[in-house]
């Protein structure tokens, strides 16, 4: 039994123009989402990749996409990541850092700057569109608290 020649042209890579990202994808108020591959543009069947743009001086309202993973992209901007069971705990971004959110974490994201928007390619690991979003009761962030570590050093 012969295997059926490969359409490359038709099944292979794809190209989703940054023109004609979806955003008739789940949203969360501060944020707006935009799918660049899934199965519907590109046929992907085990990743979810998109943009993300958080408006200037947003906080996003608190969320968690369940059993997904998801990353963050910084491109442009200065991200400020909350999390935990109150959001007490929080971290720093900025262009060119990676932000990885395991499943079911509680988080809200945050435009640092008051003026800019903050823009990010966002990835999440299954096509599942989840977004559950919270209503937890909030610890307001100490001024000044950054992400220092060894590959983060204060701003």
């Amino acid at each position: 039994m012969s295997e059926e020649p490969k359409d490359w042209r038709n099944d292979g890579v794809k190209v989703i123009s940054g023109q004609h990202l979806a955003k008739n994808t789940p949203q969360t108020k501060g944020m707006t989402r935009a799918a660049a591959i899934n199965f519907a543009t590109a046929g992907a069947k085990k990743l979810w990749a998109g943009t993300v743009e958080i408006h200037p001086d947003a906080k996003t309202g608190a969320h968690h996409h369940g059993a997904l993973e998801s990353i963050i992209y910084i491109i442009k901007g200065r991200a400020r990541m909350r999390w935990g069971e109150r959001l007490e705990n929080i971290a720093e971004a900025g262009p060119g850092d990676f932000i990885y959110v395991p499943p079911f974490v509680p988080h809200q994201e945050i435009n640092a700057d008051t003026k800019e928007p903050l823009h990010c390619v966002l990835v999440r690991s299954d096509q599942e569109a989840v977004v559950v979003n919270l209503d937890l009761p909030v610890i307001e962030d100490p001024k000044g608290l950054h992400w220092v570590d060894a590959i983060h050093p204060m701003p």
